[in-house]
Parts: structure tokens; C-alpha cells; sequence
């Protein structure tokens, strides 16, 4: 994948298709406007091209009294699913209070149009771009004549007659419902992270436990409690049972936290990068009266994961 800086050299060539967005977690319904962009591009022989932001514009734009900002996909989580869903070129914006202030008109004249070169404009149903997002699909049909592109918007994407979008697979991640947001993602939600150096307890109680941790603060961790998950290590895919949460029986921690058992694997995973997909929701993080007890759950989770798995396999 070749990806610019919106500041850079990009190679001008005004036949190419495009489109702006964040395109947070490449959902389902960013895939739909992809798909077009690619199908644009064989049509006409045009180079492809995603133009997106990083920092999220929502993280640099957020008031003090606002909760943080949690995403699905770092920018290279993003870019790796822009690459696996077709894109070959990206430009990234280099998001700031300065480059928000922008006037719209101005943006798509001075980089869309005149930097970056374009022949048509895919834009998503509620698209909205530039100075407090005034730029939108009116503007671009009223400058697609004079600079010469033509614009089409895409219509939104249903499940179970609910609009897919990034804040709906939010909400459902922090919900717990974790079933909904894989269908409205149309992959296994991932953390991608390094495994970092924990306080060892895990190993302690025969339970050694990789605590990965994701290279963005911002990265969404689903609603605290147990999950089955998968990781490819040493190019093999290996399950696990994970723990998202505050460990109340042991520490309450005051931010929550992911870590992994995989089940057969005795190595040390420490610096290793891994990405850990969710598969399936087990139970709420709960805080046990005793070790015992807690060790005790674990066995029946342990056994929940196990069947979930050979169902898992007996469908492949």
C-alpha cells in the first residue's frame, strides 16, 4: 500500500476516484463505498484513492467536559483493513484545530482538486466535511461542474433494519453485545498490542496470561468481563480465554485491562505483537469471595471456550 501525508508530494493525476472519511473500524457500510470506489476504478481505468484523518478529528475536537474518544481501529489497524478490503493508496490527513478551521470549499479546491487531482467523488449518506462540517454533498454538487468532477453518494447500509455505523458498533461494544457488533463489522473485532511485563499473578495461580495492550489509548476495549479469543502465533491461529476489566478480586485496577490465556501455549509471548480477535462473549467480570472460588469459574469458562471452539471448527 503506497500512503502520503495530505502535506507530501503526491503524485497529481486527475483521473482518479476518491473519497474522505475517518472511516472508523471499516465496517460493513465503509466496505460498501469501497467496493464501489473499486468497481469506479476498473470502469474507467482511474487510481483508487481513500483520503482519511489521523488523529481522529473527534479526539482533537473534543471540549474538556466531553467523555474521551474511543475508537476501533488505530490508524494502522485502519490501514490494514483498508489494504485486505482492496485500497492500494491512502492519503492521510494530519488532523489538527488548524486544519478544522479550514473552510470546505477552500479543501476540496486547493488538495482534493488541485493537489491530489480527481475525476469523481464517492461520498458516504451523511457525509460531512470541512469548518463545522458545512462542507457536504450540495457543495460538492455545486463545484462538480465548474472543476470539472462528478460527485455520488452512497445510500446506508442496513442490519436487522438499523443503520451500520462507527457509533452504533461502539455502543455495542460497550454494551457487551459483542454478536452485533462483529455482523455490523463484518469481522471479529481485534485489538492489536504488544504483550507487556504484568504483575505475574496469572502465571502464580497456573494461569500465565499475556497482557497485551494496544499502542492507542483511544482503542475501544469491549464491556469488562470474559471472552473467548483467537491470535495467530507463530503463524498458527490459538484460542484463548480473555479477561477485559479492573481484576476485582485480586487489584481493582483503575483502568481496565486485556489479558489473554491461551490455552497450549507455555512460551513467553512478552514484546510479542499480537492481535486479538474477539470471538464470542462468555460472562460479566465478576469479583470472587476467595481464590478458590475464582479458580473454580475458571474451569467452567475454560469449559464454555472449549465447546464454543469445537463448535467453531466443525463449521470450517
Amino acid at each position: 500500500m503506497k500512503t502520503f501525508n495530505l502535506f507530501d508530494e503526491i503524485p497529481f493525476d486527475k483521473n482518479t476516484v476518491l473519497t474522505v472519511g475517518t472511516f472508523d473500524g471499516v465496517h460493513r457500510g465503509h466496505r460498501e463505498i469501497i467496493q464501489q470506489l473499486l468497481e469506479k476504478k476498473q470502469m474507467h481505468n482511474y487510481r483508487a484513492l481513500v483520503v482519511t484523518f489521523d488523529p481522529h478529528p473527534q479526539i482533537v475536537l473534543r471540549k474538556q467536559d466531553k467523555p474521551p474518544i474511543t475508537l476501533l481501529s488505530t490508524i494502522d489497524e485502519r490501514l490494514q483493513l483498508l489494504e485486505k478490503y482492496g485500497i492500494d493508496t491512502v492519503v492521510i490527513i494530519p488532523f489538527s484545530t488548524e486544519f478544522a478551521a479550514m473552510d470546505s470549499e477552500e479543501f476540496i479546491r486547493k488538495y482534493i482538486v488541485e493537489k491530489i487531482g480527481c475525476s469523481m467523488i464517492l461520498v458516504g449518506y451523511d457525509h460531512g466535511f470541512g469548518r463545522n462540517r458545512e462542507g457536504n454533498l450540495g457543495l460538492l454538487e455545486t463545484l462538480s461542474e465548474e472543476l470539472h468532477f462528478s460527485v455520488h453518494e452512497m445510500p446506508p447500509l442496513d442490519h436487522n433494519n438499523v443503520t451500520i455505523s462507527s457509533t452504533k458498533i461502539r455502543n455495542a461494544l460497550k454494551d457487551g453485545d459483542l454478536e452485533l457488533a462483529n455482523a455490523m463489522l463484518g469481522y471479529e473485532y481485534f485489538i492489536e498490542g504488544k504483550v507487556i511485563i504484568g504483575d505475574g499473578r496469572g502465571a502464580q495461580l497456573g494461569l500465565p496470561t499475556a497482557n497485551v495492550r494496544s499502542v492507542d489509548d483511544n482503542k475501544l476495549l469491549p464491556k469488562n468481563g470474559v471472552y473467548l479469543v483467537s491470535a495467530v502465533i507463530d503463524n498458527v491461529v490459538r484460542y484463548g480465554m480473555a479477561n477485559v476489566g479492573i481484576r476485582p478480586t485480586f487489584t481493582h485496577d483503575e483502568f481496565p485491562s486485556l489479558e489473554v490465556h491461551f490455552f497450549g501455549i507455555h512460551n513467553d509471548l512478552y514484546d510479542c505483537v499480537l492481535q486479538v480477535s474477539f470471538l464470542h462473549r462468555i460472562r460479566n467480570e465478576q469479583k470472587f469471595d476467595s481464590v478458590d472460588l475464582f479458580l473454580s469459574q475458571i474451569v467452567e469458562d475454560r469449559e464454555i471456550c472449549y465447546e464454543l471452539i469445537e463448535k467453531r471448527q466443525h463449521k470450517q
